[in-house]
């Protein structure tokens, strides 16, 4: 059994603004770690995730990103959950294993028992204790969360073998050119604090390959301790050469699992935390029966500060932010309305994504198919775009600052 006054902390990767290119054009302006989804920042799902532990003693946000464009949010969260989230900037990056060695003492600050290490362009239920209570049975020194996905797909994620009986982690490889398994990495882990260790060997070229050939964790224990000189990565430089030694273990969910890489993915992301929301935070949900206030279906978010007409029709898997203006009419299905927008009357939006300060026009279309995989399977209109009355944009991309007077399908305008 866990001891109450043992502690852990939780360790988010964000990443930086040269990563995440493929999430262009929304996040010229906006973070990716910051874009809504269900109306709230993508990386507050995983830090609500977190909150959710017993005995949380803070939670460290990771990457390279000014410390400006975190500032305002850290400092929110950290006073509505209650716990202390920081953002701890690299100098530069240094893998996900190599960040976290980096800051090994100020994670190690509270003494933790348990060190929880979350990618943030993850979507996905979070089963955090679950996976706690599994690795306290295991006694390894990390436990990864794997999914089951379709063999088609695996070669693009780190594809794995693991006992079917002990779960130990038996083979690890990333992005494998042939098939290995059906069972990827989720990028989601709980370690003890021996992964340092493991890392401070790492940090060596020479001895990774010998990492391979350690016979026990006593022995990574008597690397030399020195600081990393360059990138570590945690999939190759770490998981694979542990693979097979007793110390890595699995832990599979049978719940929903998406990789957030692209603006198509954060739309149907944000349409599984909306889901989510059912079990775990019903507040957040709208609901309206056109009478008084608009029609609700399905699963909605509403900022409070939005407006909207009691005539507009809004959902399945609508996210509208703060100060949102809806006129009478408008059909929002199935897509993501940034700060500050307009939507005028009888406009309907679907698959889509509306940029802050962005206004559609009456009668007007923002629409696509919704194939969220497509480079144009959703429309997406960047910031202070303008769609003129009774203009069409179908499965297009539309920069910043444009007027659409004409419509458009199938195009991206520059």
């Amino acid at each position: 059994m866990a001891s109450s006054e043992e502690k852990v902390v939780a360790v988010i990767m964000v990443g930086g603004p040269t990563k995440g290119t493929e999430f262009r054009p929304v996040s010229f302006n906006t973070p990716k770690p910051l874009f809504p989804l269900a109306g709230q920042p993508m990386v507050h799902h995983p830090i609500s995730a977190c909150k959710r532990m017993p005995n949380l003693a803070q939670v460290f946000l990771i990457g390279f990103y000014e410390d400006r464009e975190f500032a305002l949010y850290v400092s929110s969260i950290s006073n509505e959950l209650k716990v202390p989230v920081r953002y701890l900037k690299e100098d530069k990056p240094h893998g996900s294993a190599g960040a976290l060695y980096y800051f090994r003492d100020l994670i190690m600050e509270d003494a933790p028992s348990h060190i929880f290490l979350l990618n943030c362009d993850v979507c996905c239920s979070f089963p955090l204790p679950d996976m706690l209570e599994a690795h306290r049975g295991y006694g390894g020194i990390g436990t990864l969360l794997v999914i089951k996905v379709s063999a088609e797909s695996a070669n693009k994620f780190g594809e794995l073998v693991a006992d079917p009986i002990t779960k130990e982690l038996l083979h690890y490889t990333e992005k494998p050119e042939t098939f290995v398994s059906d069972l990827i990495n989720c990028g989601v882990y709980v370690f003890t604090p021996k992964i340092f260790s493991a890392i401070q060997v790492s940090t060596h070229r020479e001895d990774r390959a010998n990492l391979r050939q350690v016979p026990s964790f006593e022995a990574l224990q008597s690397a030399t301790r020195s600081l990393p000189t360059d990138f570590v990565r945690l999939d190759q430089d770490i998981l694979s050469p542990l693979a097979g030694k007793k110390q890595l273990y699995t832990y599979e969910t049978m719940d929903f699992w998406e990789q957030i890489k692209t603006p198509g993915m954060s739309l149907k992301c944000s349409a599984l935390y909306l889901s989510q929301f059912q079990f775990t935070s019903p507040h957040l949900l709208a609901s309206g029966d056109g009478s008084e206030s608009a029609t609700i279906i399905g699963d909605v978010y509403v900022h409070p500060s939005a407006k909207i007409h009691p005539t507009a029709k809004i959902g399945p898997n609508v996210s509208i932010s703060a100060n949102v203006r809806i006129a009478a009419g408008v059909r929002l299905i199935s897509c993501i309305i940034l700060d500050d927008v307009e939507i005028k009357e009888n406009a309907v939006v679907m698959h889509a994504i509306v940029g802050r300060k962005s206004s559609i026009g009456r009668w007007s279309r923002a629409q696509a198919e919704g194939d969220y995989n497509a480079k144009l399977g959703i429309t997406i209109l960047g910031e202070a775009v303008t769609v003129e009355d009774e203009v069409v944009v179908t499965d297009s991309i539309v920069l910043p600052n444009k007027t659409l007077n004409v419509s458009v399908q199938e195009d991206i305008i520059l």
